[in-house]
Protein backbone atom coordinates (compact mmCIF):
# COMPACT_ATOMS: atom_id res chain seq x y z
CA UNK A 1 0.00 0.00 0.00
CA UNK A 2 1.23 3.46 -0.80
CA UNK A 3 2.15 5.96 1.88
CA UNK A 4 0.28 9.17 1.00
CA UNK A 5 -1.22 12.17 2.69
CA UNK A 6 -4.63 10.53 2.35
CA UNK A 7 -5.72 9.40 5.80
CA UNK A 8 -6.95 6.03 4.52
CA UNK A 9 -3.62 5.19 2.91
CA UNK A 10 -1.24 5.66 5.83
CA UNK A 11 1.07 2.64 5.85
CA UNK A 12 4.01 1.30 7.81
CA UNK A 13 7.42 0.29 6.48
CA UNK A 14 6.01 -3.13 5.51
CA UNK A 15 3.36 -1.53 3.31
CA UNK A 16 0.54 -2.50 5.66
CA UNK A 17 -2.31 -0.15 6.43
CA UNK A 18 -2.06 1.36 9.89
CA UNK A 19 -4.34 3.36 12.13
CA UNK A 20 -4.16 7.04 11.13
CA UNK A 21 -3.30 9.54 13.83
CA UNK A 22 -6.18 11.50 15.32
CA UNK A 23 -5.79 15.25 15.01
CA UNK A 24 -7.46 15.81 18.39
CA UNK A 25 -7.55 14.26 21.85
CA UNK A 26 -10.08 11.58 22.80
CA UNK A 27 -12.00 14.10 24.89
CA UNK A 28 -11.97 16.86 22.28
CA UNK A 29 -15.47 16.02 21.02
CA UNK A 30 -17.02 16.44 24.47
CA UNK A 31 -19.74 17.10 25.47
CA UNK A 32 -21.34 15.68 22.31
CA UNK A 33 -19.26 12.50 21.98
CA UNK A 34 -17.59 11.17 25.11
CA UNK A 35 -13.90 10.35 25.39
CA UNK A 36 -14.46 6.67 26.19
CA UNK A 37 -16.52 6.17 23.04
CA UNK A 38 -13.89 7.88 20.88
CA UNK A 39 -11.08 5.80 22.37
CA UNK A 40 -12.87 2.45 21.98
CA UNK A 41 -14.25 3.33 18.56
CA UNK A 42 -10.88 4.46 17.25
CA UNK A 43 -8.39 2.15 18.97
CA UNK A 44 -10.48 -1.03 19.01
CA UNK A 45 -13.16 -1.02 16.31
CA UNK A 46 -11.22 0.84 13.63
CA UNK A 47 -8.02 -1.05 14.36
CA UNK A 48 -9.84 -4.36 13.94
CA UNK A 49 -10.91 -3.44 10.41
CA UNK A 50 -7.32 -2.53 9.54
CA UNK A 51 -5.94 -5.77 10.97
CA UNK A 52 -8.47 -7.88 9.07
CA UNK A 53 -7.87 -5.98 5.83
CA UNK A 54 -4.12 -6.50 6.06
CA UNK A 55 -4.66 -10.21 6.73
CA UNK A 56 -6.99 -10.52 3.75
CA UNK A 57 -4.44 -8.95 1.39
CA UNK A 58 -1.53 -11.18 2.41
CA UNK A 59 -0.19 -13.05 -0.63
CA UNK A 60 -1.92 -10.72 -3.09
CA UNK A 61 1.06 -8.66 -4.22
CA UNK A 62 -0.87 -6.91 -6.98
CA UNK A 63 -3.42 -5.62 -4.47
CA UNK A 64 -0.97 -4.60 -1.76
CA UNK A 65 0.23 -1.78 -4.01
CA UNK A 66 -3.25 -0.23 -4.20
CA UNK A 67 -4.76 2.40 -1.93
CA UNK A 68 -7.92 1.50 -0.06
CA UNK A 69 -9.83 3.90 -2.32
CA UNK A 70 -8.59 2.01 -5.37
CA UNK A 71 -9.56 -1.33 -3.82
CA UNK A 72 -13.10 -0.16 -3.10
CA UNK A 73 -13.63 1.73 -6.35
CA UNK A 74 -13.36 -1.41 -8.48
CA UNK A 75 -14.27 -4.50 -6.48
CA UNK A 76 -14.43 -6.52 -9.69
CA UNK A 77 -10.62 -6.66 -9.57
CA UNK A 78 -10.66 -8.37 -6.19
CA UNK A 79 -10.46 -12.21 -6.19
CA UNK A 80 -13.74 -13.88 -5.29
CA UNK A 81 -12.32 -15.55 -2.19
CA UNK A 82 -11.45 -12.22 -0.52
CA UNK A 83 -13.81 -9.71 -2.15
CA UNK A 84 -16.22 -9.66 0.79
CA UNK A 85 -13.34 -9.28 3.24
CA UNK A 86 -11.97 -6.33 1.27
CA UNK A 87 -15.42 -4.79 0.89
CA UNK A 88 -16.21 -5.09 4.60
CA UNK A 89 -12.85 -4.41 6.21
CA UNK A 90 -11.51 -2.05 3.54
CA UNK A 91 -14.81 -0.20 3.77
CA UNK A 92 -14.53 -0.16 7.54
CA UNK A 93 -11.07 1.37 7.31
CA UNK A 94 -11.96 3.95 4.66
CA UNK A 95 -15.27 4.92 6.27
CA UNK A 96 -13.80 5.36 9.73
CA UNK A 97 -10.77 7.27 8.41
CA UNK A 98 -13.09 9.77 6.75
CA UNK A 99 -15.27 9.96 9.87
CA UNK A 100 -12.33 10.93 12.08
CA UNK A 101 -11.01 13.46 9.57
CA UNK A 102 -14.28 15.36 9.15
CA UNK A 103 -14.81 15.70 12.89
CA UNK A 104 -13.44 18.71 14.76
CA UNK A 105 -12.89 19.54 18.40
CA UNK A 106 -15.91 21.28 19.87
CA UNK A 107 -15.86 24.98 18.96
CA UNK A 108 -13.25 24.52 16.22
CA UNK A 109 -15.44 23.72 13.21
CA UNK A 110 -13.69 26.02 10.75
CA UNK A 111 -15.42 27.87 7.94
CA UNK A 112 -17.42 26.63 4.98
CA UNK A 113 -15.83 27.68 1.70
CA UNK A 114 -17.79 29.83 -0.73
CA UNK A 115 -17.87 26.97 -3.23
CA UNK A 116 -19.25 24.45 -0.73
CA UNK A 117 -21.80 26.97 0.53
CA UNK A 118 -22.89 27.58 -3.05
CA UNK A 119 -23.21 23.84 -3.59
CA UNK A 120 -25.29 23.38 -0.46
CA UNK A 121 -27.52 26.25 -1.55
CA UNK A 122 -27.95 24.83 -5.04
CA UNK A 123 -28.60 21.20 -4.22
CA UNK A 124 -30.26 21.37 -0.79
CA UNK A 125 -31.57 24.88 -0.33
CA UNK A 126 -28.92 25.96 2.16
CA UNK A 127 -26.90 24.72 5.10
CA UNK A 128 -29.77 24.26 7.55
CA UNK A 129 -31.86 22.43 4.99
CA UNK A 130 -28.90 20.17 4.17
CA UNK A 131 -28.43 19.33 7.85
CA UNK A 132 -32.12 18.45 8.20
CA UNK A 133 -32.12 16.27 5.08
CA UNK A 134 -28.93 14.43 6.00
CA UNK A 135 -30.07 13.89 9.59
CA UNK A 136 -33.43 12.45 8.50
CA UNK A 137 -31.79 10.10 6.00
CA UNK A 138 -29.14 8.97 8.47
CA UNK A 139 -31.54 8.40 11.35
CA UNK A 140 -33.69 6.24 9.07
CA UNK A 141 -30.87 3.74 8.36
CA UNK A 142 -32.12 0.34 9.50
CA UNK A 143 -29.49 -1.37 11.62
CA UNK A 144 -25.83 -0.43 11.27
CA UNK A 145 -24.66 1.96 8.58
CA UNK A 146 -23.76 5.46 7.51
CA UNK A 147 -25.17 8.74 6.23
CA UNK A 148 -23.13 10.54 3.57
CA UNK A 149 -22.62 13.79 1.75
CA UNK A 150 -21.02 12.80 -1.54
CA UNK A 151 -20.26 14.11 -5.00
CA UNK A 152 -21.51 12.01 -7.93
CA UNK A 153 -19.85 11.68 -11.33
CA UNK A 154 -21.76 14.74 -12.58
CA UNK A 155 -20.27 16.92 -9.87
CA UNK A 156 -23.56 17.11 -7.99
CA UNK A 157 -23.75 17.07 -4.21
CA UNK A 158 -25.92 14.18 -3.04
CA UNK A 159 -27.10 12.68 0.24
CA UNK A 160 -26.92 8.90 0.42
CA UNK A 161 -26.90 6.14 3.02
CA UNK A 162 -25.19 2.78 3.16
CA UNK A 163 -25.45 -0.35 5.28
CA UNK A 164 -22.72 -2.15 7.19
CA UNK A 165 -19.34 -0.97 5.79
CA UNK A 166 -20.42 -0.26 2.21
CA UNK A 167 -18.72 2.79 0.71
CA UNK A 168 -19.91 5.38 -1.84
CA UNK A 169 -16.61 4.75 -3.60
CA UNK A 170 -17.95 1.40 -4.82
CA UNK A 171 -20.78 3.25 -6.59
CA UNK A 172 -18.48 5.76 -8.27
CA UNK A 173 -19.20 8.59 -5.82
CA UNK A 174 -16.70 10.64 -3.83
CA UNK A 175 -17.58 10.93 -0.12
CA UNK A 176 -17.06 14.29 1.59
CA UNK A 177 -18.70 13.87 4.97
CA UNK A 178 -20.09 10.93 6.91
CA UNK A 179 -22.09 10.15 10.04
CA UNK A 180 -21.46 6.75 11.61
CA UNK A 181 -24.64 5.14 12.96
CA UNK A 182 -23.20 1.86 14.09
CA UNK A 183 -24.18 1.58 17.74
CA UNK A 184 -20.56 1.54 18.90
CA UNK A 185 -20.30 5.14 17.65
CA UNK A 186 -22.82 6.49 20.16
CA UNK A 187 -24.36 3.89 22.48
CA UNK A 188 -22.33 4.56 25.66
CA UNK A 189 -23.61 8.14 25.79
CA UNK A 190 -26.89 8.06 23.87
CA UNK A 191 -28.14 4.47 24.21
CA UNK A 192 -31.24 4.28 21.97
CA UNK A 193 -31.28 8.02 21.22
CA UNK A 194 -29.77 7.82 17.74
CA UNK A 195 -31.56 10.96 16.58
CA UNK A 196 -30.00 13.05 19.35
CA UNK A 197 -26.52 11.78 18.47
CA UNK A 198 -27.03 12.53 14.77
CA UNK A 199 -28.26 16.05 15.46
CA UNK A 200 -25.30 16.72 17.77
CA UNK A 201 -22.75 15.57 15.17
CA UNK A 202 -23.00 18.97 13.50
CA UNK A 203 -21.49 20.54 16.61
CA UNK A 204 -18.27 18.68 15.76
CA UNK A 205 -18.31 19.02 11.99
CA UNK A 206 -15.01 20.05 10.39
CA UNK A 207 -16.27 22.34 7.64
CA UNK A 208 -12.77 23.31 6.61
CA UNK A 209 -11.89 19.69 5.81
CA UNK A 210 -15.19 19.06 4.03
CA UNK A 211 -14.66 22.19 1.94
CA UNK A 212 -11.18 20.98 1.00
CA UNK A 213 -12.51 17.56 0.05
CA UNK A 214 -15.20 19.20 -2.10
CA UNK A 215 -12.58 21.25 -3.95
CA UNK A 216 -10.44 18.14 -4.51
CA UNK A 217 -13.43 16.12 -5.70
CA UNK A 218 -14.41 18.71 -8.30
CA UNK A 219 -10.82 18.99 -9.51
CA UNK A 220 -10.61 15.22 -9.84
CA UNK A 221 -13.77 15.13 -11.93
CA UNK A 222 -12.39 17.84 -14.20
CA UNK A 223 -9.41 15.57 -14.84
Amino acid sequence: MQTTTSLQNVANEKGEFILPKLEYAFDALEPYIDAQTVEIHYAKHHQTYITNLNNALKGHDNLIKLSVEELLTDLSKIPADIVNLVKNHGGGHANHSLYWSVMAASGKNGNISKDLQAGLDKFFGGLDSFKDQLAKSTISVFGSGWGWLSVNNKGELIIETSLNQDSPLSKGNIPLFVIDVWEHAYYLKYQNRRAEYVQNIFSNTNWEMISLRYEQALNKLKG
